[in-house]
């Protein structure tokens, strides 16, 4: 069975090999790379066979087989990865906003989950779940040995039903234990305000509905303010914003541009090039717009706040970004599930590639600390995540930046420094942008 499962794995990719060969890759250098990957899919047959023989205690053969796939694909980068057939349903109901669970954003690292940041308003933020904790276990069992999928999996549940999490936090002298109850998650997209002359758009993630709801939030901050002429602009707060849909990242954009192209992928071929390009109509009337962005704004957050900045239709405030500029394609394999891969690097308008360096403000402006962070690492970035790839224009300083906002918009700086901005109170060199000064990619 396993010797039959490799020759129809090596028949696949000498296929693939063979599709190469139309791009100009030698013949006899196709048939060689063939014969090595027959070779390795052979070993690895034998080593399943082993395994599944020989190990102390009968296997689970299917989740051998998935986590192989899955240690193969996570050796590629931090991004790309197996959805089993429960995985890929879950995925498909996130992107529609809605799931069960704790409301945490998080990633595997140093075979520990670690949260990139607490969804507001969810059982895990009202718990005081922090970004960059650790979770080491999950109901007592150790995280190490899991997949990330795995993890997920156990922290997902019946609604109202508890869960205890062991955290490692830095800065802490022992593991911190919390006692979470499980409840529907349900994203609102956006959430916006009103803050006297000035609208206020929060947008938390980018799923489905992200575009409309902008749209439709923008309408109601300008009757809730009594006109648009009673608005001066907007701020649109994309911090802590891990990303999303890429066609929603293209909406949000278009929201506030005329024309031009707002984001570009391309991948392995130089040929595979694609561009999204904004349509007529700008749903603020051409209000002044700051962009907010910290270490925390990561892929979709970084589309928008980089086209805006590149077209000087907006101001870009706060600090470095995550620096995550590469796509992850969902490739369906009918009732096995999906595949998660990245295929290919965004560009921005002008052609620049943020992958490892993030998005640099136009206006850089630190949020302080609260005393029980002091001295604590807050600072998120791709470039510090293991086996990413090396972005074309990753220098020494690396992406990312602190990743805290605080609760209480009182203690927000960087809110206060960009509301005086578009009222006049404070000025700054870069802001209003001038669109005229532009430039970008022909």
């Amino acid at each position: 069975m396993i010797r039959r499962m490799s020759l129809l794995l090596a028949g696949a990719l000498m296929g693939a090999s063979a599709m190469s060969l139309v791009y100009g890759t030698p013949g006899s250098t196709a048939n060689a790379a063939a014969s090595d990957t027959y070779r390795n899919l052979a070993i690895f047959g034998d080593v399943f066979e082993r395994v599944r023989a020989q190990y102390v205690t009968p296997p689970d053969e299917k989740s051998l087989v998935e986590n192989a796939i899955n240690g193969m694909l996570t050796s590629l980068d931090p991004h790309s990865s197996y959805l089993n057939p429960e995985a890929a349903q879950d995925m498909r109901v996130q992107t529609r906003g809605e799931f069960g669970g704790l409301g945490i954003e998080v990633t595997m690292e140093n075979e520990l989950v670690k949260v990139i940041a607490p969804m507001e308003g969810t059982p895990a933020a009202r718990a005081g779940v922090l970004a960059g904790d650790y979770i080491a276990e999950i109901d007592g069992e150790d995280v190490r040995g899991l997949t990330l999928s795995d993890a997920v999996d156990k922290m997902r549940g019946e609604v109202n039903s508890p869960i205890e999490l062991t955290i490692l936090r830095e800065g802490a002298d022992k593991p911190i234990k919390l006692t979470i109850v499980r409840d529907v998650i349900k994203v609102k997209a956006v959430r916006y305000r009103v803050e006297e002359d000035v609208g206020y758009l929060k947008i938390n993630s980018f799923t489905e509905r992200a575009s409309d709801d902008l749209r439709d939030a923008i309408r109601k901050i300008e009757e809730e303010a009594g006109g648009a002429d009673k608005i001066k602009g907007f701020v649109l707060d994309l911090r802590l914003n891990p990303g999303g849909l890429l066609d929603q990242a293209v909406g949000v954009t278009d929201t506030f541009l005329e024309r031009g192209e707002i984001v570009s992928t391309r991948g392995r071929d130089r040929k595979d090039v694609t561009r999204f390009d904004s349509r007529a109509g700008d749903a603020t009337g051409g209000k002044p717009v700051i962009v907010m962005i910290n270490g925390g704004s990561a892929s979709a957050s970084e589309i928008v706040a980089g086209a805006l900045q590149d077209h000087k239709r907006a101001a870009v405030l706060g600090t470095k970004s995550f620096g995550k500029g590469s796509v992850q394609t969902i490739i369906p394999l009918a009732e096995n599930g999906a595949l998660r891969l990245t295929t290919a690097l965004y560009y921005t308008p002008s052609g620049k590639s943020i992958q490892g360096t993030g998005i640099t403000p136009d206006i850089r402006i630190e949020q302080p600390l609260p005393d029980e962070l002091l001295g604590r690492d807050v600072t998120r970035g791709e470039s510090e995540l293991r086996g990413h790839i090396q972005g074309v224009e990753e220098d020494d300083e690396g992406s990312g930046s602190s990743a805290y906002v605080p609760p209480d918009p009182e203690d927000d700086v960087q809110l206060g420094h960009a509301l005086d901005l578009i009222r006049g109170v404070k000025t700054d060199p870069a802001f209003p942008p001038n669109p005229d000064q532009a430039q970008l990619q022909e």
